[in-house]
């Protein structure tokens, strides 16, 4: 797809504008460590609201979600509590209070409020921050190919290489693309820690949000209910399940059929009580050391981090369910209407990768570049709350505590670090291939949460035991 003149346009307009709120409140947030890594614990609850939801609206999750919705129909809303996504509300009842009343920096240094400061608070602290770091570069490794592949789709690398002063070979134009984008990111995130990343994050949820509405609205216009009801299985337009999952596509789309096959959720009501389960132990666990943690310790008082988690889940579900499904009633016009089993069964397309296909065909000029501009907002929001935890931990709970005691030593580390980790999560992504399986992002998420629930719940006395399972694994 080339992109209208007007729609490449929009998304200049949105980047720079990211970078001029970076220059904006570089000042302000270079005043001591609080205020580059916390924005001072100054800032509202609702605006910080917004930003957590906003950076919980990523781009991967986003195209998976919108296949769950086409394939599952409603029942697709059990899914995401494998995540969980309920786990915002145990920090709204106890630890978004426990943990901004503690006034520390990082969930690694919260460790000393919840166990003490002895040999067993130490060995959790040290695994909490491998744990940290690690996850960090995990997800800056697989998001970076991710909108990589997503923007050369619309942006094809024939239409700039002639404004580029060296050859690039195809299989490394994601790399470019990726880059170039997480550079951006970065510069604004390194500039203004997180004021930049709040302030950028607010007006990414709005274009998000103006995103998802655009979309519903062509969806509805595009697909009436009798098409519905003509095409989808019993079931689909029912979020109530029995002991199985009853979606029978089978007569419709045999491709899709063996696609669900080989998934997880036939037997929906034993998976729904263990994603249950597991969520409320995990939530019960404690807070996983990432962005989401570095927002509630941001709030200028217990009470606001309670309430800054309370409105993320309100926040975040209704616009991005009104993408998520705008794009399955486009999707159901796409395979009814278009053609669109005949071409995937040509090209053997993962029915993950729709999106961007929907987008091309059925996005008029104009609200392309406004929706390509907010499904952008929804990589660079996440990658940059991921990317400014990863130096918080390292200038705070290592760097400070190991070689210097100074403040102003440790804040002046930053902007290395930064380059340190965009560096590193390129080189990971260069050489670890396996890493462009769809799998790899799901199967990383399961082992760092059950690494996070074991090392949280476990009695102080076996933590030295749980580090060196923690080494092995």
């Amino acid at each position: 797809m080339k992109l209208h003149t007007s729609d490449l346009l929009i998304i200049c307009a949105y980047l720079i504008a990211m970078i001029v709120i970076g220059l904006i409140l570089k000042k302000r947030a270079t005043q001591n460590m609080d205020s580059y890594f916390l924005g001072g614990k100054s800032l509202p609850f609702y605006m910080l609201g917004l930003s957590n939801a906003s950076g919980m609206f990523d781009i991967t999750g986003t195209m998976l979600m919108v296949y769950w919705a086409f394939a599952y129909g409603f029942k697709s809303l059990w899914i995401p509590w494998l995540w969980p996504v309920f786990n915002q509300i145990f920090l709204m009842v106890y630890l978004s209070v426990w943990l901004r009343r503690s006034n520390v920096l990082t969930g690694a240094e919260w460790i000393k409020t919840r166990f003490g400061k002895g040999k067993g608070a130490t060995l959790s602290h040290t695994i909490v921050v491998v744990f940290a770091l690690l996850s960090v570069l995990g997800f800056l490794s697989y998001g970076f190919i991710g909108i990589g592949k997503f923007m050369e789709i619309f942006i094809p690398w024939e239409v700039i290489s002639p404004y580029i002063p060296f050859t690039v070979s195809p299989e490394y134009v994601p790399h470019v693309y990726g880059i170039f984008f997480t550079a951006i990111a970065t510069f604004y995130v390194m500039l203004g820690g997180m004021l930049s990343i709040v302030w950028t994050d607010v007006v990414q949820f709005l274009i998000m949000t103006v995103a998802g509405i655009v979309i519903v609205v062509i969806g509805m216009q595009m697909v009436a209910p009798d098409m519905i009801h003509s095409f989808v299985p019993a079931g689909w337009d029912s979020p109530f399940f029995g002991w199985t999952l009853d979606i029978d596509w089978s007569s419709r789309m045999s491709l899709l059929t063996e696609r669900m096959a080989n998934e997880p959720y036939s037997l929906i009501g034993i998976f729904v009580m263990m994603a249950l389960l597991k969520g409320i132990f995990m939530s019960m666990a404690g807070p996983a050391p990432n962005y989401d943690m570095q927002k509630i310790l941001s709030c200028k008082s217990p009470k606001e981090a309670a309430m800054m988690s309370g409105s993320v889940s309100v926040v975040l579900l209704i616009p991005r369910y009104l993408m998520i499904m705008g794009f399955a009633l486009l999707a159901i016009y796409f395979f009814k209407e278009d053609g669109g089993l005949t071409q995937m069964e040509v090209t053997r397309t993962d029915f993950e990768t729709i999106l961007p296909h929907l987008i091309t065909r059925y996005v008029p000029a104009g609200f392309a570049g406004l929706l390509l501009a907010g499904l952008l907002a929804a990589f660079m929001s996440t990658f940059a709350s991921t990317v400014n935890a990863a130096p918080a931990y390292i200038v705070n709970d290592i760097y400070r505590i190991c070689f210097i005691s100074s403040l102003y030593l440790a804040s002046s580390l930053h902007k290395g670090l930064y380059q340190v980790f965009l560096s590193m999560s390129v080189v990971i992504r260069s050489k670890a291939i396996e890493l462009q399986s769809p799998n790899c992002s799901r199967t990383t998420r399961y082992i760092g949460m059950m690494v996070s629930v074991h090392c949280q719940m476990i009695p102080i006395a076996t933590l030295k035991a749980s580090l060196l399972k923690f080494l092995f694994a």
